[in-house]
């Protein structure tokens, strides 16, 4: 693992240096494989950044989005991460329908949408057995109890192993949400962070030692690259 820890100045600067990257990582892609893969978070931190994106003059016939968590409420509903994506993003540029892969939140359960998902996900990267496919980029945030995509401190998620998708729980709300391991699969994991709320939990995912399982964040150890992009808030008492 190659990791990274970079603090900017405030969250425009954390939003620039995000797309940044994110484009860079796009052309390598593209330029070597001839498509993208990114997983995207939800949440009011990434929204300037999707902002941002769609501002941009890209090949959209060879990008292709995924979610890392999904609420499990229906794609109009206000609480979703797809419709955030869209409004911000994909309903301003001229991408193929099919390539946006969102999560499925109207099935039956939740057990089922996590399948289904699974089930599209290896489909699309023509994956066989117990491998995990690399996208190449999982944008991720993290919670200030250190949680990341919908992978909580202490639920059942956090021991799924051998699937792409599972299904988690906040506050005995279900969720959608790649495991970990299939988080680690990915050639580039990026974590943006903002706010001085976030610096406790942080001291313990940057810690030596400290339980996993309590501040889940620490399970993102990817075999690609792994990057901390953080706002000076957060990332005050990491700046050396």
């Amino acid at each position: 693992m190659n990791k990274t820890v970079e603090v900017l100045p405030d969250q425009p600067a954390l939003v620039a240096r995000a797309l940044e990257l994110i484009l860079s990582k796009l052309k390598t892609a593209i330029e070597q494989r001839g498509q993208f893969t990114i997983a995207l978070s939800g949440g009011s931190t990434p929204k300037p950044l999707y902002e941002a994106i769609a501002t941009q003059k890209l090949p959209w016939d060879k990008i292709h989005i995924f979610w890392g968590d999904e609420r499990y409420v229906p794609p109009d509903h206000p609480d979703s991460n797809e419709l955030m994506t869209r409004r911000a993003w994909l309903d301003r540029v001229e991408i193929p329908a099919a390539n946006i892969h969102p999560v499925p939140t109207l099935e039956a359960n939740p057990q089922l949408a996590a399948a289904k998902y699974e089930q599209h996900l290896k489909e699309f990267f023509n994956s066989s057995g117990g491998e995990f496919p690399a996208l190449d980029v999982v944008l991720l945030g993290m919670g200030d109890d250190a949680h990341t995509a919908s992978l909580f401190p202490h639920t059942e998620a956090l021991k799924v192993r051998d699937r792409l998708v599972t299904v988690g729980n906040k506050d005995g709300n279900p969720r959608i949400s790649f495991t970990y391991p299939f988080i680690n699969a990915a050639s580039s994991v990026i974590f943006l962070v903002a706010g001085a709320n976030k610096r406790p939990a942080l001291a313990q995912v940057f810690a030596p030692v400290a339980d996993d399982f309590t501040y889940p964040s620490r399970l993102i150890r990817p075999q690609g690259e792994l990057w901390w992009l953080l706002d000076a808030a957060a990332g005050l008492e990491l700046q050396h």
